[in-house]
């Protein structure tokens, strides 16, 4: 194993080789912290604390700060943090506190790239939604988020007065915020400008309804206020139509901006163009895999989608049963007490056959495939109960560096579940869970064309809807731009499923070879309680951790 020297010449030769022009910290700045050294790992997570209240903006107006001024203002202190980074020698250190190490790096380089390449502030009107209705099934929100938002969700109506002053401090944000955003936004990235149009007009309807809600109807001073963001909120959306006809540039970062952005933020170690190659892969075992499987089904009865309320919630509750059961009594997993509440709570809802989007479709058939997807709320449920004891892990990390560790899990385990026997009662099932994969790999594959800028938006959302099996996407398109506008302005994301699945076969291949050379047998349960105890970070450091060995992380440390 090589020693943590590497991951310090790692960042000298990052800060070096920059593909733009960086600026350069003042000599200030440089007098700082060029006597600071330390091999203490308690130093870095002191830096981690400071790095995170960087991180979070000073406020303008009451609104988070995303000017360029502000931005150019405080580069010399960021550019100080990465220095005293640079600074913690790790050598001799446990691999646990290098991995901590490796995020607060992987954290840092975001801000930077976020800062030179993808500025959403700047390019991507969605990034000023503000009102958010629902929880995540990931540990924060998918996509490029403000640091401003509302998370309705998180209250309950009647409001307590507590809560009701929280709601209002958090609403008056809406007009300063969007006063700042027509300044901000003059980046030419088409596809986003017009898609991310939708997110905002959609805030309008939220915040109608919101105010009209028995709890909230007779509160003059809230209602004001709801009244006020919801006219800033419709001046933003004409702003934005009216801007949006002089758009015409691409909206994505390009293939080499994308893979330094994979291995160098969320420790990816592959390229845009490995990852083309994954996906073609996967999306054609997927629909080989689908076809085989129906010819050894096709002497059995068809599947047969419930077909009302009650139905449906008899499907799902013994879905959810089968599952919770298999995982326990087939030693997949510690099943713990919270796992069968945080799952129960999203079983779902019958709808009509002609209102179903891809995954309403087989959920209606068998939800099994879909909940095992849901292995996301075992996750977040354990963030909550059981945090991780790191101060840098117990938390979500930024700018979405979990998404191969958590959307790479739950798609892997779709079909880990099915190999270790949860469809032996009925082999048809086997059948969604692979026309999910290949859903998974079309629209990944799509989304990295339209980063490469070989195809516009919509472009990509064909192959995403033409190569899914049993045209399962072209039911309900609004699925289809949710996922392709999302994968669009979080590069890696649309790709993490499946590329973080293949990361995660890869440490349990590593992880079951390393067993058989000690003699030792190789048992679901342990793979999975390691799993979950390293926390939600990208699998290459999980892999790293559960192996001791980093040669798959070669790509990213030479």
């Amino acid at each position: 194993m090589k020693t943590t020297t590497t991951l310090l010449s790692l960042a000298m030769l990052f800060l070096l080789s920059c593909q733009t022009d960086t600026k350069e910290s003042s000599s200030e700045t440089a007098s700082t912290t060029e006597h600071f050294t330390s091999n203490d790992y308690q130093d870095l997570v002191a830096l981690f604390k400071e790095w995170r209240t960087f991180e979070n903006p000073p406020l303008l107006n009451g609104a988070p700060d995303y000017t360029a001024e502000t931005f150019e203002k405080r580069w010399p202190k960021f550019k100080e943090l990465q220095s005293k980074l640079q600074a913690i020698d790790t050598t001799d250190w446990s691999v646990e506190n290098q991995v901590d190490w490796m995020i607060v790096w992987a954290e840092m380089n975001g801000y930077d790239f976020n800062q030179r390449v993808l500025q959403p502030w700047v390019r991507d009107p969605a990034y000023y939604k503000v009102v958010w209705e629902y929880k995540s099934d990931v540990p924060a929100h998918e996509g490029p988020t403000n640091h401003g938002t509302t998370e309705l969700w998180t209250y309950t109506f009647p409001l307590s007065e507590e809560e009701r002053a929280r709601l209002l401090t958090d609403l008056q944000v809406i007009p300063p915020f969007y006063a700042q955003a027509k300044k901000n936004l003059t980046g030419n990235a088409r596809d986003l400008w017009i898609t991310g149009i939708r997110d905002i007009k959609n805030q309008s309807v939220v915040l109608t309804d919101l105010k009209e809600n028995d709890a909230i109807t007779n509160d003059a001073e809230l209602v004001a206020v709801i009244d006020e963001g919801i006219a800033a909120t419709n001046d933003l959306v004409e702003w934005l139509q009216a801007e949006s006809e002089s758009k015409t540039g691409p909206s994505g970062i390009g293939k080499d901006n994308y893979t330094w952005y994979l291995q160098h933020v969320h420790l990816v170690p592959l390229t845009w163009e490995d990852e083309v190659m994954i996906l073609k892969r996967e999306l054609a075992r997927a629909w080989a895999s689908l076809k085989l499987v129906e010819h050894n089904n096709r002497n059995l009865p068809e599947l047969e989608a419930v077909d009302s309320p009650e139905s449906y919630d008899s499907m799902a509750d013994a879905s959810a049963k089968s599952l919770m059961d298999f995982l326990e009594q087939q030693d997949i997993v510690t099943v713990k007490p919270y796992f069968d509440p945080a799952l129960r709570e999203h079983l779902g809802e019958f709808i009509p056959k002609e209102k179903r989007n891809f995954f309403e479709i087989g959920e209606h058939y068998d939800a099994r495939p879909l909940y095992s997807h849901f292995y996301h709320w075992f996750e977040l449920a354990r963030m909550d109960i059981e945090p991780h004891k790191s101060e840098i892990r117990k938390g979500p990390l930024l700018y979405n560096i979990w998404d191969s560790r958590n959307e790479g899990t739950a798609t892997a385990v779709e079909e880990m579940f099915m190999q270790a026997g949860l469809y032996n009662d009925s082999p048809r099932a086997k059948e969604i869970v692979y026309i999910m994969i290949a859903q998974r790999a079309a629209r990944g594959l799509g989304s990295l064309y339209a980063h490469a800028n070989e195809m516009t938006m919509e472009e990509a959302g064909g192959i995403h809807s033409e190569y899914t099996p049993r045209g399962w996407m072209k039911t309900e398109k609004e699925l289809l731009i949710f996922e392709q506008h999302l994968y669009l302005r979080q590069p890696g994301y649309g790709t993490s499923y499946i590329t973080g699945k293949y990361l995660l076969e890869a440490a349990l291949a590593d992880y079951a070879r390393l067993q058989e050379l000690q003699g030792e047998p190789f048992v679901v349960k342990d793979f999975f309680d390691t799993l979950n105890s390293i926390g939600n970070i990208p699998i290459s450091l999980g892999h790293w951790q559960m192996t001791g060995s980093k040669e798959h992380l070669k790509t990213i440390t030479d």
